[in-house]
């Protein structure tokens, strides 16, 4: 672990929070052990066992008054995302807003859990009975975050999960553990009964424990293989896991050049290219490819990054100098290979310089497998098909993009891509808080989004007089 890796363990029993941008103490956390993470799971079921008889109108409005508390704090939310994440000062305060609309689509969700009454004599020999079939509370949910969205990602877990009925033991990156602890602080504030949501932090071992823990959903966010172990770990818990992606976004010859750069450029560099879903393959059609490039590089170039408590700054640091040197290593690996740099390629510290690749083939490192970095790939084609069964090889499934007008072109590409989401003249990274949103494949087991998840976080309990 480097020195700029945002964390250092005092004694074995804390986590320094680290600026990413200048290494400036942000904050600090004790680490749970196993023993106090299951004494949580305890207090959290404690908590559900009356909670689960609440009304719908209740939790609507203790969701809502949550919100009211994160609104009040805003910035001091954002400043605070933006000192442990690195975000921009305007992507902080951007997911602070997000947050609160989560926790308040949460509420509205949660007074349309709507059941329904099947007749059971539908055939011959049938009885004359109805069978009631409603959704109850799983009981304890355990939230596993990661830094990159560390207030908004862990609210599209809690609000579901309480509107659902459920109590919530939430473990946030080790990277970016501070939202996640004020949060827990400002939902008492806004009347959350002791035990109902509670934070314990932690870097894998924690994760583990909390698997392994009495629980009754795990719901992870992160990359494969640590959903892999988690899966492991958790036995018959039901999961709910978003794995990541290696997300593409199509260009055609009849697509709008301009609004599609401006897409693959704010898709790509927000956070500094550590989204799941950003923009990490750019497939260009060989008739447009020229002058998309022509527009594109300048643009990048132009892409204004380094300190993100600067209002005047439109990209930060990756999260610690591990990830930079992963990307800086990838992206010379990939020029080695046969990539031609077209833009950036360097980095100071945490800096990644915004960076174009263009020549770029499927094993490229870049490519191969997920980059948490600003870096754009390019990729030619000339037949749909071609490209869509590129992608569709693939171990992620997560979300495309696709700029287009042509109705056929567009059909065929919703129609035939093996993703969870297909998003229209839009970039692959495009979310709504209460749309469905998960992948298949590598990318993922169920789907978040707040009227779906309310239903993941749910029993079907069935009836019959």
């Amino acid at each position: 672990m480097t020195t700029a890796a945002i964390r250092r363990q005092n004694a074995d029993d804390s986590i320094r929070v680290l600026n990413p941008y200048d290494q400036a103490v942000v904050g600090e956390v004790a680490i749970a052990d196993a023993a106090e993470i299951a004494a949580a799971v305890l207090r959290a079921r404690k908590a559900q066992a009356e909670f689960r008889h609440s009304q719908p109108y209740e939790r609507r409005a203790l969701l809502g008054a949550l919100a009211c508390r994160i609104a009040a704090n805003a910035e001091e939310l954002a400043q605070l995302i933006a000192g442990e994440v690195g975000k921009t000062i305007a992507e902080a305060r951007n997911e602070v807003r997000r947050a609160q609309n989560t926790l308040r689509l949460s509420g509205d969700a949660a007074t349309f859990l709507d059941g329904e009454v099947l007749h059971c004599g539908i055939v011959s020999g049938g009885v004359d009975r109805h069978a009631a079939i409603t959704y109850v509370p799983v009981g304890v949910v355990a939230a596993i975050t990661p830094f990159n969205y560390p207030l908004n990602l862990l609210c599209h877990k809690l609000g579901p999960a309480i509107a659902a009925g459920n109590a919530v033991v939430a473990k946030p990156s080790p990277k970016a553990p501070l939202a996640a602890a004020r949060l827990a602080e400002l939902a008492l504030e806004a009347g959350f009964p002791g035990g109902l949501f509670q934070v314990v932090h932690g870097g894998a071992d924690a994760a583990l424990a909390l698997a392994r823990a009495p629980i009754d959903l795990l719901s992870f966010t992160g990359g494969p293989a640590a959903g892999l172990a988690l899966k492991n770990a958790s036995g018959l818990v039901r999961c709910l896991m978003e794995l990541g992606g290696n997300d593409p976004l199509f260009v055609m010859p009849d697509a709008n050049l301009d609004k599609a750069v401006a897409t693959a450029i704010g898709h790509r560099f927000e956070i500094a290219g550590q989204s799941c879903a950003a923009v990490k393959k750019l497939y260009l059609h060989e008739a447009i490819a020229t002058p998309f490039i022509e527009r594109l590089v300048p643009a990048v170039e132009a892409v204004r990054y380094g300190d993100p408590l600067d209002e005047t700054t439109t990209m930060g640091p990756v999260i610690d100098e591990a990830a930079a040197e992963t990307v800086q290593t990838r992206i010379e690996a990939s020029v080695s290979r046969g990539a031609r740099l077209l833009a950036g390629g360097g980095r100071k510290r945490t800096l990644v310089a915004p960076t174009v690749l263009a020549n770029i083939e499927p094993d490229h490192p870049v490519v191969a497998d997920e980059t948490f970095g600003p870096v754009i790939s390019i990729r030619a084609f000339v037949e749909p098909g071609d490209a869509i069964a590129e992608v569709n090889a693939t171990a992620f499934g997560l979300q495309a993009g696709i700029f287009s007008n042509d109705h056929a072109v567009i059909r065929r590409f919703s129609r035939e891509l093996q993703v969870g989401g297909v998003m229209i003249n839009e970039g692959p990274d495009f979310r709504a808080e209460h749309v469905p949103f998960g992948g298949i494949k590598s990318s993922g087991l169920g789907r978040e989004g707040v009227r779906i998840a309310l239903r993941e976080m749910s029993e079907t309990k069935v009836v019959i007089d």
